[in-house]
């Protein structure tokens, strides 16, 4: 039997017998269904009935005893009945009336006003609405399910893009509560505000932002990349609202440059690897003709001659041996557990004196315990000090400042160099880390190189915060020992 045919369930509370006859009388001279009526007079087996959800509709007198049929529907609609309630009461009463729809009752009848139409117009009103309440709740609770499951951070805003309403992942994203949250605009996240603004005339001109690269802050001021999609709605009342969606590529992209560096190291390391290969062959016969000659008798200028010969042998030799040091990595048996305050008190004591010449102002500020890693302290003490060099080398004379801090959170350490300096361009920060790439007249560009080539044996990660004539942010990520 299909469910159109089903026979409607009826339960009539109403604590007069001769009341509840007169109700179901009515009820079954409905002509087109079928009815099943049953009668309950006690409030307590009525709220036992209602809550096992075994009547389609139910029809509540209004005195029930102790209690009135009001505070009946009151305590169910608390425990989500969803069935349609109607209210029975013997005199029209328009503050009863107004209460009962305020309490949650689909209709109010009147028992001296009852027939059989009233009750048949009644009954499939309610049903009907109850049928498309039920809907509705089924969409809100599965498309609350989405919203709230959802991996990216979904919420709704006015048109100022202050927020009224996000899911958890917003919260966790951003690092605000909730609450925090719905007090703040998308404006207070945005890292570029130019790029806030262009979005926003964007949103008011076009009425969406479709799939845009964003860079935002969270409220540990940590960078995020994200992609961001807005769009201008309109809710039942006409009133203009944006929905949006933030989805996160900061570990994506992390991932693309890591992989990138690591091609442009693996590329250089070969070219390295095969160079010191060609360039030692050849340079081994001339050492050893240069030491033959040295054993023979020959004139005073020509020894002079093979001792500039010599010499400058030796130093391609120590060329090339450092750069297939800068080519190696640091192997992970010689890691030890170390403090990053110590390690960097080591590097810089060993260029105090740049620092003093240079007369840079300097501060270091570190957590009271120590922040304990598993390093190689001599390879990382070169990475620091490729660090801290480059920082003196871009500030001024008397003008420089340098801070060099070290804080924990989410089980890592951070190490922050930052300067003062001429900071680094837009177009120049992608190859800052490439093997050979230098602003310095006589350098190698072998420097970060080998600084980025130590840090990544060590599984941390490296991020520049700079910009033109605004100095520079070097901030390392350890994982904690």
């Amino acid at each position: 039997m299909s469910a159109e045919n089903l026979p409607i369930r009826v339960l009539i509370i109403d604590d007069d017998e001769e009341d509840f006859f007169i109700t179901s009388q009515y009820i079954k001279k409905i002509r087109g269904k079928e009815f099943v009526i049953d009668w309950c007079y006690r409030y307590k087996d009525a709220y036992d009935a209602i809550l096992d959800r075994k009547y389609d509709i139910y029809f509540i007198d209004y005195y029930l005893g102790a209690k009135t049929g009001l505070d009946l529907m009151k305590e169910v609609l608390q425990n989500n009945c969803e069935q349609p309630l109607i209210l029975l009461t013997g005199m029209g009463n328009q503050k009863i009336d107004l209460e009962a729809m305020q309490a949650g009752a689909f209709d109010y009848l009147v028992k001296l006003e009852l027939n059989t139409e009233k009750v048949e117009r009644c009954i499939r009103y309610s049903l009907e609405r109850a049928d498309s309440l039920k809907t509705l709740r089924s969409n809100e609770r599965k498309f609350r399910s989405i919203f709230e499951k959802s991996k990216d951070a979904v919420f709704l805003t006015d048109q100022s893009l202050i927020f009224k309403d996000v899911n958890y992942i917003s919260t966790t994203l951003l690092g605000y509560s909730r609450e925090e949250l719905l007090s703040l605009s998308l404006n207070h996240f945005f890292a570029n505000p130019d790029q806030a603004a262009e979005i926003n005339n964007l949103l008011k001109t076009e009425g969406e932002v479709e799939d845009v690269e964003v860079e935002l802050f969270n409220r540990n001021k940590e960078k995020l990349q994200a992609i961001l999609s807005l769009s201008m709605e309109m809710d039942a009342e006409d009133h203009l609202y944006v929905q949006g969606i933030i989805h996160d590529i900061s570990n994506l992209k992390r991932a693309e440059k890591a992989t990138l560096q690591a091609e442009k190291l693996g590329a250089a390391n070969r070219l390295v690897r095969a160079l010191a290969h060609e360039v030692r062959n050849p340079l081994n016969n001339i050492n050893l003709s240069v030491e033959q000659l040295l054993q023979e008798n020959i004139a005073e200028t020509g020894n002079v001659y093979l001792d500039i010969i010599s010499r400058n042998s030796r130093r391609i030799n120590d060329l090339i041996t450092e750069l297939l040091l800068s080519s190696s990595m640091p192997p992970e048996n010689l890691r030890e557990k170390r403090s990053l305050q110590n390690i960097l008190d080591d590097s810089i004591s060993t260029i105090i004196d740049r620092i003093t010449l240079k007369k840079v102002n300097w501060k270091v500020v570190y957590p009271n315990e120590p922040a304990y890693i598993l390093a190689d302290p001599l390879k990382l003490k070169i990475a620091f000090t490729n660090i801290i060099i480059n920082a003196i080398e871009a500030m001024n004379e008397n003008k420089g400042e340098l801070n060099i801090s070290v804080t924990s959170q989410n089980g890592h350490h951070l190490v922050s160099i930052k300067d003062n300096g001429s900071g680094i361009s837009k177009e120049t920060l992608p190859h800052l880390f490439e093997p050979y790439f230098t602003f310095k007249r006589n350098g190698l560009g072998l420097g970060l190189a080998t600084t980025l080539n130590i840090i990544q044996s060590h599984k941390a990660s490296i991020d520049v915060q700079t910009g033109i004539d605004q100095g520079s942010n070097f901030i390392l990520k350890f994982d904690r020992a």
